[in-house]
């Protein structure tokens, strides 16, 4: 990220809700309405899991959409973070879930019971 963008409000909001929140999902629509189909498996994936997590809607404004892709220079979203880390986008959530990587990373971050 260059200086310049780091003085955004859209990255120092960003910065602020990754900051604020244990698991913060970057999608399309909200966690009870998605509006794109990988906004949905990273949704439904968590939900199965029991994670509380905040759904940010990037669809609500132009800078915050690119604006997330310019913070952790990821070209695709949804994207989620937990505990301030980027985790990954649809795809990746989807394979650590598949694997059980996704439930022993979230176990041991402290956001779900073992």
């Amino acid at each position: 990220m260059t200086d310049a963008a780091a003085s955004s409000p859209a990255l120092d909001f960003i910065a602020k809700t990754v900051a604020d929140h244990p698991v913060v999902v970057f999608m399309k629509g909200v966690p009870d309405q998605p509006r794109c189909g990988f906004s949905s498996v990273v949704v439904q994936i968590l939900d199965h899991l029991g994670v509380e997590f905040v759904g940010v809607d990037v669809l609500q404004d132009d800078d915050l959409r690119q604006g997330i892709k310019t913070f952790t220079d990821w070209p695709t979203i949804p994207q989620l973070y937990v505990k301030g880390e980027f985790v990954g986008g649809s795809d990746i959530v989807r394979e650590m879930f598949q694997s059980g990587e996704l439930k022993t990373f979230l176990t041991e971050q402290g956001v779900i019971a073992a």
